[in-house]
């Protein structure tokens, strides 16, 4: 009687088809990386080359001579205060996502925790504000705006676009899956709504909140059309209507926009590489149920 090999001493087959699976996925993957790279390839190029070489008939790779003096270029110009733009939209943006957070995640968890007999009825009216077009709302609110005295100010900027449905919406979903034990311990040692919000809820869901922070401020960030209107005076201007500015009728300075476009990214790929890992987590975590 012949003793039969281990299983798990056999040597393991490798099936072929298994293989190309695998290298059709890394190659589809490489594919759409390099995809994803290729505007961020072509802003630092543009960046950093002069204009003759930017629009010349031969296309480069890489800039002849780095211009390493168009670096310091946007902050030199007499024309926008860009420092001064960067500093605006740091102030919306961080202002926007902390007030977004606060507004959205207190009426998500107020539908979903506590018991109203009409909490239905007021999350079908949110659900329906995100059938309304933007172009509907953006009168009436710049007429209230304007009404308020609020033009070329930062209540102007961010107080309107505090309350989002759709992110009142994820923040009801993420509730609704949250373990209800933690809270009903929380009742009985005497806690109320809001306090079990804040000492259980908020400390157990650090995920979510950094994946909807991370969401709302990149909106922020890249917001254009309510700021342009807004912020009518430069000294209000955002770092994307600066942006703006410097394409005109007359004159397009090619390598400035590039430059001062890649410099206004990098806080937003700094927040992006820091963050993406709770962004991923919390986005799988919304629970798109109930």
């Amino acid at each position: 009687m012949t003793a039969t090999t281990p299983r798990a001493d056999r040597p393991r087959r490798i099936k072929r088809g298994s293989v190309l699976g695998n290298t059709g996925l890394y190659l589809a993957v490489g594919i759409a990386a390099l995809l994803f790279l290729l505007p961020f390839y072509l802003i630092v190029r543009n960046s950093l080359m002069q204009d003759l070489e930017i629009t010349g008939e031969t296309w480069k790779w890489f800039p002849s001579s780095i211009q390493w003096s168009n670096i310091t270029e946007p902050f030199h110009d007499v024309t926008v205060d860009y420092g001064r733009a960067l500093w605006n939209s740091t102030v919306v943006a961080v202002l926007m996502t902390a007030g977004t957070l606060l507004v959205c995640s207190l009426a998500g968890y107020g539908l979903a925790r506590i018991p109203y007999r009409h909490a239905n009825k007021v999350f079908y009216a949110v659900l329906a504000t995100l059938m309304v077009p933007t172009a509907v709302t953006f009168v009436p609110s710049f007429v209230l705006v304007s009404s308020l005295g609020w033009v070329d100010t930062y209540r102007g900027l961010i107080i309107p676009g505090l309350f989002s449905g759709f992110t009142c919406f994820l923040f009801r979903q993420y509730f609704l899956g949250f373990p209800k034990e933690l809270e009903e311990a929380a009742r009985v040692d005497g806690l109320s709504y809001w306090g079990a919000y804040w000492r259980v809820v908020v400390p157990n869901s650090l995920n979510f909140f950094t994946a909807m922070a991370t969401i709302t401020f990149i909106s922020g960030w890249n917001a254009f059309l309510w700021p342009l209107v807004i912020g009518q005076d430069p000294s209000a201007w955002t770092v994307q209507v600066a942006l703006s500015s410097y394409m005109t009728n007359q004159t397009v300075n090619y390598h400035l926009i590039f430059m001062a476009t890649a410099i206004s990214i990098l806080p937003l790929v700094f927040v992006f590489l820091f963050l993406q890992r709770w962004l991923v987590q919390g986005v799988a975590q919304t629970g798109i149920k109930g």
